[in-house]
């Protein structure tokens, strides 16, 4: 077994979602669930098969992020896998769904910071061990950041 990792692109203004999910109708159902989630977002969406013809299906309201998570798919090469890109909306408004949706197995990441994915390859195929989500902590939080925090969840209106 081989371990890589591969950078994944996430653009300013961007977030993304990796997760592993079982079946082609992956790509309809989570199109069908960002759609009705939020109606200003805007994603691009691909799926991984690992059987089959295994290719890289792809649906979306934006061809620029479809693309994105086409190409994204695709370099990461790994079977059973999605990658959703998301403009106008954060994942904290769409993961209760995905989560919830049948074929999804797990979700890896869902962040806008740079990122890495860990990709395991044997000589069956590739898998997803883990990713590097942005950077390590530089220290502990202090009051004045627990203000801080409080203060800007209140600013994006996610609390009272």
């Amino acid at each position: 077994m081989e371990l890589r990792t591969v950078d994944v692109t996430v653009p300013e203004g961007l977030n993304i979602i990796i997760g592993q999910s079982h079946f082609i109708k992956t790509v309809e159902d989570l199109f069908e669930i960002l759609v009705s989630s939020a109606p200003q977002l805007k994603f691009g969406i691909a799926f991984s098969e690992a059987s089959g013809h295994c290719l890289v299906r792809h649906e979306g309201n934006d061809a620029e992020l479809e693309k994105l998570a086409a190409e994204t798919s695709f370099s990461l090469a790994c079977g059973h896998t999605f990658v959703i890109y998301l403009k106008e909306g954060f994942p904290i408004n769409v993961l209760n769904g995905i989560k919830a949706c049948q074929e999804v197995c797990r979700i890896f990441c869902a962040t806008a910071n740079p990122l890495q994915v860990v990709v395991a390859s044997t000589a069956q195929g590739n898998g997803i061990m883990g990713v590097i989500d942005g950077a390590p902590p530089k220290a502990i939080e202090d009051e004045e950041g627990k203000q801080w925090r409080k203060d800007l969840l209140r600013k994006f209106r996610y609390k009272l």
